[in-house]
């Protein structure tokens, strides 16, 4: 063990603060710190105090005893609270965290989300409040996010949540963890008005400009009591798998301010009407900025916006990048930054733009090359099999090939193969 020193330099002044720390090995090369208490400040005295305590604990074969804090020469000042404490005798038993779970819960309750969740799961029945365990997975989310049954086996009790929530281990039973996400879901809006109206209050946020994007996610099985589970456009690149879409909208620092479920086989372009009118009855109508890619970019999107009063920033559909193609190719750069550099082109009320970056380009053309060197990599393999008489049957060497064009798709354009 060894006394650790933390310098925080505050108002102008520095402080010193200490912890008491140990070595851990945990590879034949690798040694790492773990502290073991934090001991806040401490006078001169009370550090050589501590050290003292150090140097008797890393005595080897001999139980000596020690007064803790006594005075510089070793006796226990007369006081009828002071033991005498045996150190070879401790044992430190169910160490739990307390620090980041502390500060999520501080967290929770700074925001309101305490009172809101006992009024809203208040009159819910059960052995332990509702409202304690959506604080728990909320903390647990914050500090290392894990699965309920994860929380349930190893997490909380590793932790002092229990005191924390000033309740038994039966707040993080595995059953009430999975029924707690489903009482939670009846609050959605609220719960979205109560979190928009916190951010915008702490940061002045006014939502005027919204990111708005969409992803899926899959289900191994039949998924039979998901009604929206459907077949669509996979982007897990399973299409055998029956999916369901999530729409969100956030703002630019990130902050959520609404999320739809949707049915998995919803195209893209269908589903911004329905976020367009569930921001405005919970925000009202503005001049907002909308941010989305070219999926959800179809005209009938952005005349709804125009007529709405709203701008937008999207991704120009690739069949009518020809169109513009030569006027960009030729058109004049403007340098914004170091690194890139844009192309405007005014046409009607619209703008298009054109970015490139130096160090975007570089990223592609590292991930083509990628691409190439591990396509020749196995074509030259491939080459040596047939060489060698591995391979003789035409219709397994074009198989091959086959398989080797779905692998590096990015980097079959830029190779020839010739069959002799």
């Amino acid at each position: 063990m060894f006394l650790k020193t933390h310098r925080v330099r505050k108002d102008d002044k520095e402080h010193i603060y200490y912890s008491l720390g140990e070595s851990l090995r945990v590879s034949r090369s690798r040694v790492t710190q773990r502290t073991v208490l934090h001991l806040g400040e401490l006078n001169t005295t009370q550090v050589d105090r501590w050290q003292r305590t150090i140097a008797t604990i890393h005595e080897d074969g001999q139980r000596h005893q020690m007064r803790l804090f006594t005075d510089r020469e070793g006796q226990a000042p007369e006081a009828g609270d002071v033991a005498e404490v045996i150190l070879s005798s401790l044992l430190l038993r169910r160490p739990r965290r307390f620090g980041d779970a502390w500060a999520g819960c501080k967290l929770w309750e700074e925001l309101g989300l305490r009172a809101f969740w006992q009024q809203a799961l208040g009159e819910e029945r059960g052995q332990v409040p509702w409202a304690k365990v959506v604080e728990l997975l909320a903390v647990n989310r914050l500090c290392a996010p894990r699965s309920e049954l994860s929380i349930h086996e190893k997490w909380f009790p590793q932790t002092a949540m229990d005191l924390l929530l000033d309740t038994d281990a039966s707040v993080a039973e595995k059953d009430r963890l999975y029924r707690c996400l489903d009482r939670m879901l009846a609050h959605k809006e609220g719960l979205e008005r109560h979190l928009a109206e916190k951010w915008r209050d702490l940061f002045g946020a006014s939502f005027d400009v919204l990111l708005y994007d969409l992803t899926s996610t899959y289900f191994e099985g039949e998924a039979v009591e998901v009604d929206k589970a459907r077949r669509g456009y996979s982007r897990d690149h399973r299409p055998d798998c029956e999916q369901i879409l999530l729409a969100v909208v956030v703002t630019p620092e990130g902050f959520p301010l609404s999320y739809e479920v949707l049915p998995g086989n919803v195209r893209d372009e269908k589903t911004l009407e329905s976020a367009l009118q569930t921001i405005e009855s919970k925000y009202g109508k503005a001049r907002r900025i909308w941010v989305f890619d070219r999926g959800v970019a179809s005209e009938a999107n952005l005349q709804t916006l125009r007529e709405r009063g709203a701008q937008y920033v999207v991704g120009t559909p690739r069949q009518r990048l020809k169109e513009y193609e030569q006027r960009l190719l030729s058109g004049d750069w403007q340098k914004i930054s170091k690194e890139v550099q844009v192309q405007l082109l005014p046409e009607g009320p619209e703008t298009f733009v054109l970015a490139r970056s130096a160090d975007r380009a570089k990223k592609e053309e590292a991930m083509r090359w990628r691409q190439v060197r591990g396509l020749m990599g196995d074509l030259v393999r491939l080459r040596r099999a047939i060489r060698r008489g591995q391979l003789k049957d035409p219709d397994k060497i074009l198989m091959r090939v086959g398989r080797l064009q779905e692998r590096w798709p990015r980097g079959w354009p830029y190779v020839e193969v010739h069959w002799q």
